[in-house]
């Protein structure tokens, strides 16, 4: 009887979540139309007031102790509710920040005037904006989630929301907040939607993350822009100086050429391999998705293992001399570009930054002068699958999509994953729901609502099984 009311209670759950359908992707609207863009100063109002959002939603959706503290940049919005101390507390973090929404003249709608259409990927319709799905949308699940739990007497953990608006900057203020508040912050368990699953029909959690190395570079040729004709073929050009300079980095068989830069790459087991590349994988369907005619990376590596096992080095943007309309015949003065390399476990971005700046100096011909400016960075991490909170993510999944999910390592990087275990001492669990597909970071960002709405059915699973887990 006890189990049956219990089953009940879950599906009372959902039926709220299903009849506030409507209302919940409305405010989702609301959230991604301001323009929290936190890399640009011209947004810093508007980065503000996202915050006053989020923190108004979450008094609305329960939260008895809900505060907007500032920090040298862009503030963090913290809420809790603590209904007993006896029971575990799940620390839930996401951002409120975007992504520069730029070339704007690639997006099909304005990427703050947010529209639901419906694509093959995404019959029942996905909402097109930047931040639908980073992190906006997926962090915003949390929140109403909590919010129907709140509701229904059915919050059977402590929780607390810690939403920041600089994770797209590296979360430059992110790690002082933590220093100064780790009572505050104390938790059993930090819960993350901040990435994918392989599809709507294969659910995954994601155990690993790569860490980061970013650093812009600029190199420096004559003191002025120089007339091609007259000064051109005797005097260095910083873009074409550059381009080689870069060219360099990697080998034939794209194999990254900076001295000692795979010396503490942890070599994956070859039975780990194999299990990671039986995960659903179609590469003429990846391949038609992008409009490509063939892939490229590492050699002797699969897809798979290059966007999560392997480290990479990538031009994030390239710029000198005239791009304006027409022709000027000009030698530029100067070049730039900015340069991102995705590490794993046991790669330190600061040792990567340091090998990456020694030997960009030293392969710089005399005719320029180079310049490099690290900016932010961030840990790998790889996460367990025999914790409790992974067992009980696993759970969750099952619960709601009817299938055990797949374990997998992600590309991406989020920094912040092992600063809470340095700084709180907690294990994070990584639940995210949206596809690799929802061009995060680039012109028509989505989100499906089968997605969202999963996410908000799914996370109240966790919080159950967790807690029965910790008794």
């Amino acid at each position: 009887m006890r189990n049956n009311q219990k089953l009940n209670k879950m599906e009372q759950l959902k039926s709220y979540f299903d009849a506030n359908k409507a209302q919940f992707l409305e405010e989702l609207k609301a959230l991604v139309s301001i323009p929290s863009v936190s890399a640009d100063p011209a947004f810093k109002e508007d980065v503000a007031r996202t915050a006053e959002f989020v923190r108004e939603k979450l008094v609305e959706a329960g939260c008895e102790k809900v505060e907007i503290c500032p920090t040298a940049g862009h503030p963090i919005v913290y809420g809790e509710k603590m209904i007993d101390d006896s029971l575990p507390t799940i620390l839930v973090y996401g951002h409120y920040d975007v992504q520069p929404p730029d070339p704007l003249e690639l997006w099909e709608s304005g990427p703050f005037d947010p529209i639901v259409k419906k694509t093959a990927l995404h019959p029942e319709g996905a909402l097109f904006a930047r931040g639908a799905c980073d992190d906006k949308g997926q962090m915003y699940m949390h929140v109403k989630a909590f919010q129907g739990m709140v509701k229904h007497g059915q919050l059977p953990c402590n929780v607390k929301f810690m939403i920041e608006g600089e994770e797209e900057v590296g979360s430059e203020n992110l790690g002082t907040f933590i220093k100064e508040n780790q009572e505050k912050l104390s938790a059993d368990v930090c819960l993350i939607s901040d990435t994918s699953m392989i599809a709507n029909d294969v659910p995954s959690i994601t155990t690993g993350l790569r860490g980061l190395s970013y650093v812009e570079v600029e190199v420096t040729g004559p003191n002025r822009d120089l007339h091609s004709g007259v000064y051109g073929g005797a005097v260095a050009n910083p873009i074409n100086v550059l381009s080689k300079m870069i060219a360099s980095l990697q080998d034939e068989n794209n194999h990254i050429t900076i001295p000692n830069f795979y010396d503490d790459v942890v070599v994956v087991s070859a039975e780990e391999r194999k299990a990671m590349n039986e995960a659903p994988f179609d590469l003429d369907a990846y391949q038609k998705d992008l409009d490509i005619e063939a892939v490229q990376g590492e050699k002797g590596y699969t897809s798979l293992e290059r966007t999560s096992i392997r480290p990479t080095l990538d031009v994030n943007g390239m710029w000198g001399g005239y791009i304006g309309e027409g022709a000027k015949t000009v030698l530029p003065s100067k070049a730039f570009a900015k340069i991102s390399m995705r590490l794993v476990p046991n790669q330190d971005p600061e040792t990567i930054t340091a090998l990456f700046v020694k030997h960009f100096e030293r392969i710089a011909p005399a005719s320029v002068k180079v310049k490099v400016t690290p900016h932010h960075g961030g840990d790998p991490v790889v996460t367990p699958t025999d914790s409790i909170e992974y067992k009980a993510a696993a759970k969750a999944y099952e619960a709601t999509f009817g299938k055990n999910p797949i374990p997998q390592r992600s590309g991406g990087s989020i920094p912040i994953v092992a600063l809470f275990e340095q700084l709180l001492g907690v294990k994070t669990v990584l639940m995210g729901f949206g596809l690799n597909s929802d061009a995060i970071h680039s012109p028509n960002e989505h989100f499906g609502l089968f997605n969202y709405y999963k996410g908000i059915e799914t996370i109240p699973y966790f919080y159950k099984y967790y807690a029965e887990m910790k008794k």
